[in-house]
């Protein structure tokens, strides 16, 4: 699977037809769009679902509607309606944080991990070279958040994050994870070849992925 590509509806520069067919071609069994939230007006959402919907019927694989909100200091920046119109939602902290505020991206995490709009945590600790890294404790934390509110994170092949130790107690703890290559460019669809070799080196199986049942 591939649950994180974008298209021309956001910053990406290829249709979701490009997108697909790329996902075909790679032999994909699943390929989600996860355009990014703050490109959308609504008449542009509606096509956007609408489109995603027509390729779901004709494509070879399953195809997913999703999207990438950001987790603002008020939360993801998702509502309630566009989430029920989509198949998943990917909340990401796109923020500039200044080193030693690890903290605070943290809280951010937390808060999206209570959102029930949100299903996916997105490159969780890409900022952590640059703002620092938390102790274990605060991860386990994370993680048992997540359990807790059902939540997956992504195994980000782009950001190669998150750490084998992170992607471990995940599975130990039964909480689901998900493939992305963070695809910007149609080429780029399905390289997620880091996140499978992740994944295997943390013991995790087929089941332990989200929307394992569709593969």
């Amino acid at each position: 699977m591939d649950l994180h590509t974008h298209t021309v509806f956001s910053d990406g520069v290829g249709r979701i037809s490009d997108n697909i067919a790329e996902a075909e071609r790679r032999m994909l069994g699943m390929v989600g769009i996860s355009d990014h939230i703050h490109y959308f007006t609504p008449a542009t959402f509606n096509r956007y679902v609408s489109t995603i919907e027509r390729f779901k019927k004709e494509s070879e694989i399953t195809v997913l509607a999703g999207i990438e909100a950001n987790i603002t200091p008020d939360g993801p920046d998702i509502t309630e309606e566009m989430a029920k119109r989509l198949d998943y939602v990917i909340a990401s902290a796109h923020v500039w944080l200044e080193p030693g505020r690890v903290n605070v991206y943290l809280e951010l995490i937390k808060a999206a991990l209570q959102d029930e709009n949100v299903d996916v945590i997105g490159h969780f600790g890409n900022v952590f070279p640059y703002i620092g890294y938390p102790e274990e404790e605060e991860l386990m934390e994370v993680i048992e958040l997540a359990e807790a509110n059902g939540k997956a994170f992504e195994i980000s092949s782009r950001y190669k994050v998150p750490e084998l130790s992170f992607v471990k107690a995940c599975i130990q703890r039964g909480v689901k994870l998900t493939l992305g290559s963070d695809a910007h460019m149609p080429r780029d669809v399905g390289r997620i070849g880091w996140s499978l070799k992740l994944l295997r080196k943390a013991g995790g199986r087929m089941e332990d992925l989200l929307f394992s049942e569709l593969l």
